[in-house]
């Protein structure tokens, strides 16, 4: 049942599933509600009913996306207790009052607009709804904000003292706005709304590869490109100075991120394209590498000295073979996320944006990469903080609760088999949703009876049969 694995690995490969699981959820949360409200912004300043449409249907994602997130954090809000008691009880000082701080300011705005959100439309006035609207978009943000916040000083603690073995928080704004939080908060930022900009370029290049022509599927393949072009160089940019940050701060992960063993001394570093890291070896085998380009990238010198892995006791070195691939595929997408967002710049000053089936395709294909990449980040940046739950402070290892490998396996087994019905279900829901696409809302009759009738769940919002499209878009299309 263990596979021969400890609690201690078990209990990790627990909470990387289920925090894997989660992190996509409030990714598209966080991206859609502010693409909504700048839909809904659009609709009342220019009274174009295309985008109360776009809004109308891309609302129904983002209620299930919500949905999902809230349970899914829920499962991992248990896990400090279950798995990592040690980790509360010791640091739970400090992280403890910051995920609560995200509650009190964050969960209960979003809770307290979003029923208007999804359900006010006729039953307020157009400029509150907005305001509700933007509610639960400032408040997916504050969330993010908290959440950072609280990982980021795991990654780079400051601002607390030790007593008698616990963690005891000494300077709130030191320990809130830690070295690495503002880097961490503005990449995980522009990653989320990539993954809501792609989302909704896949889509549109989906229904565009299927013929449709109409004004909602062009608006939202050109929003989201639009978006695309001003995050994708911008996310270079956040990422680089995150690097820097790292290497001052996590010099360890760096270096396992590099591949990098022997400290540069005299000579730049060479930047690792290709490579195996071998841990045993203390080594970096079959590397294909660009001379002096590490350097230049992590010291923007030519010959600037980056600690090897060598450097570390063996027992201190975090695994070299996972942040290495894991960094370059979250890199390789932002890449190819940059070419898309180029390209079309390009199709779109030629007047061709609309009919390039090739581009479209790519477009389509780049939909999932948002999330593949916001997943690698992740592994990049909570497997190189290893063996530390604490960086330096608190080992991993040190905050597991009393539990065997058999209980950890068990409830393992449990959480792969209940997520993968439970939110393949979802997931499979929301994919149908966006098969169906978006709909002329405003050209159809107001069903007042309908109208008068109030949801008691929030993924009521989702209502339409998802069985093919209905005779009125068919009308249109044709």
């Amino acid at each position: 049942m263990t596979l021969g694995l400890t609690a201690l690995e078990l209990a990790r490969i627990q909470f990387a599933f289920t925090v894997s699981f989660h992190i996509i959820f409030p990714a598209i949360s966080i991206g859609l509600a502010s693409f909504l409200a700048v839909l809904e912004w659009r609709w009342l300043k220019t009274k174009d009913p295309v985008y109360q449409d776009l809004f109308k249907f891309w609302i129904k994602i983002f209620a299930v996306a919500f949905g999902m997130g809230v349970v899914s954090g829920v499962v991992m809000s248990y896990q400090f207790g279950t798995n990592w008691s040690e980790f509360s009880r010791i640091a739970g000082g400090v992280t403890g009052p910051l995920l609560a701080y995200e509650v009190l300011s964050a969960f209960f705005l979003e809770a307290g607009f979003l029923g208007i959100m999804l359900f006010g439309w006729g039953r307020v006035g157009p400029r509150a709804h907005f305001f509700a609207t933007l509610m639960v978009a400032v408040g997916t943000c504050i969330s993010m904000f908290w959440i950072l916040s609280s990982n980021s000083w795991m990654q780079t603690p400051q601002g607390f003292s030790i007593e008698n073995g616990i963690i005891v928080p000494q300077n709130w704004f030191e320990i809130v706005f830690n070295p690495s939080f503002p880097y961490r908060l503005a990449h995980m930022a522009a990653a989320a709304f990539l993954v809501a900009a792609l989302l909704v370029a896949s889509t549109a290049a989906w229904h565009l590869l299927k013929g449709r022509r109409d004004a909602l599927v062009k608006k939202s393949f050109s929003m989201a490109l639009w978006l695309i072009l001003v995050l994708a160089p911008l996310q270079v940019l956040i990422g680089d100075n995150h690097g820097l940050n790292t290497l001052h701060h996590q010099p360890a992960k760096l270096a396992a991120i590099e591949g990098h063993w022997e400290t540069n001394k005299g000579e730049g570093m060479p930047l690792y394209l290709f490579g195996i890291p071998d841990m045993q070896e203390e080594r970096t085998k079959y590397a294909l590498a660009i001379p002096n380009m590490g350097s230049l990238i992590m010291t923007h010198t030519l010959d600037g000295e980056v600690k090897g892995l060598k450097e570390f006791a063996p027992e201190d070195r975090p695994n070299s073979l996972v942040v290495f691939w894991s960094f370059r595929i979250m890199v390789g997408l932002g890449m190819l996320m940059l070419l898309l967002a180029v390209l079309g710049l390009w199709l779109r000053r030629s007047d061709r944006l609309y009919e390039n089936k090739w581009f479209q395709r790519f477009a389509l294909y780049m939909g999932p990469s948002g999330f593949i990449a916001l997943l690698a980040g992740w592994f990049t940046t909570e497997v190189g903080r290893q063996p530390w739950v604490v960086y330096n402070v608190l080992r991993t290892k040190d905050a597991l609760s009393p539990v065997s490998a058999s209980q950890v396996g068990i409830t393992l087994i449990i959480f792969v088999l209940v997520y993968c019905v439970v939110f393949g279900i979802g997931i499979y829901y929301m994919l149908k949703l966006m098969h169906k696409g978006p709909e002329f809302i405003h050209a159809s009759p107001v069903d007042h009876a309908e109208l008068g009738q109030t949801p008691m769940r929030p993924l009521s919002a989702v209502e339409e049969s998802l069985d093919g499209q209905d005779q009125k878009q068919e009308k249109d299309h044709d």
